[in-house]
């Protein structure tokens, strides 16, 4: 029990709760009405729509909408992405038209796992390096680093430290994450609006890509076919992988409300694997809906590395696909960790 409470401190901590309104009006009295419960409604639950009419129009119909997909009045949430949703009702009445709109707050119906780790090896890793973003490509790290005038993209030998290649970045640049498809590394910059497209054998700059709605760059990770994005908040961005274009998002989400901080993100066996900011732990999220299905506490290892006034927090977290494993790291830690994921119970709810 006693771990169970010192995760959701270290790691949960700060969570925030939603509190979707459960009632829209307009000037024509109308006001959806629905069952969930200070707008918040867990996603293996049916939601019930109807409409109060408080100035008694005669009603031609009704349609309503959640997230943009039309929906009967009573909806099993199921295949909905979790998060802060937009219930739209369309009603026709006395030759007029009006368009009402509320909010509900889907949750995950479970809470997460917890997961332990096992080290397998570690291995030396520059104290100087701002960690903003680890992956690997041919069995070779790549590693984008933080910091005014210091953010930098490398290429690593894992097991010696050396580095192989790196390119500093532009002063007014703070690097973020990155990742690599399609023999290209995308690095992101923090409040530049700003991401860089390289070569991944030369390090030569092929293009620059502006951010769309998300304000930050934080993440970056990706299944091959598309690219996901964090910036800060508990929203993650699908890109379309040819055009960069945000096309959607998902929530990250707990049966209790959001998770914000979403930072360095990995693409691991299905899953997106994610750190969030200021907290020494790893969310593994449900891509489909944004579920927060688990949780590692990786605070144990910050104590293992070299101790100094500049020593931060984890960041970075890496799957090698040649051994199975996953590496993390943190900014300004002198070793990087291989480690093995172990057993699991369930989170105190």
């Amino acid at each position: 029990m006693n771990t169970f409470k010192y995760l959701l401190i270290i790691f949960l901590g700060g969570l925030i709760i939603s509190c979707g309104s459960n009632s829209g009006k307009n000037k024509s009295g109308f006001f959806i009405k629905t069952n969930a419960i200070k707008g918040d409604i867990s996603n293996n639950k049916t939601l019930s729509l109807s409409l109060e009419n408080k100035k008694k129009h005669i009603i031609d119909s009704v349609s309503y909408t959640l997230d943009g997909i039309k929906v009967d009045d009573n909806i099993q949430l199921t295949n909905f992405k979790l998060g802060k949703q937009t219930i739209e009702a369309i009603v026709y009445f006395n030759n007029q038209k009006e368009t009402v709109n509320t909010t509900v707050s889907i949750l995950s119906d479970a809470p997460p796992k917890v997961y332990s780790y096992k080290i397998i090896n570690e291995y030396p890793h520059d104290i100087t390096s701002y960690t903003q973003g680890i992956e690997f490509f041919n069995d070779t790290l790549y590693e984008s680093t933080g910091q005014y005038k210091k953010s930098k993209l490398r290429k690593i030998d894992y097991k010696t430290g050396k580095i192989i290649k790196s390119i500093n970045l532009a002063d007014e640049y703070f690097g973020e994450g990155l990742t690599i498809l399609n023999d290209k590394i995308y690095q992101l910059t923090w409040k530049a609006s700003t991401g860089f497209v390289y070569d991944v054998n030369s390090f030569d700059k092929i293009s620059s890509f502006k951010y769309g709605n998300s304000k930050e760059g934080w993440g970056l990770c990706n299944n091959e076919n598309t690219i996901y994005k964090s910036d800060g908040t508990e929203k993650i961005w699908l890109l379309n992988s040819e055009t960069l274009v945000e096309e959607s998002f998902i929530q990250v989400y707990t049966n209790k409300g959001k998770i914000v901080g979403i930072n360095e993100m990995e693409w691991i066996n299905g899953k997106i694997y994610t750190n969030r900011y200021q907290k020494d732990g790893v969310a593994i999220v449900n891509p489909k809906n944004g579920a927060v299905i688990g949780v590692i506490d990786f605070s144990p290892l910050k104590k293992l590395v070299t101790q100094h006034e500049t020593l931060d927090v984890l960041n970075g977290i890496a799957y090698n696909p040649k051994t199975n494993t996953i590496f993390v790291t943190g900014k300004r830690w002198d070793k990087l960790f291989e480690v093995e994921i172990t057993e699991k119970e369930s989170l105190v709810k």
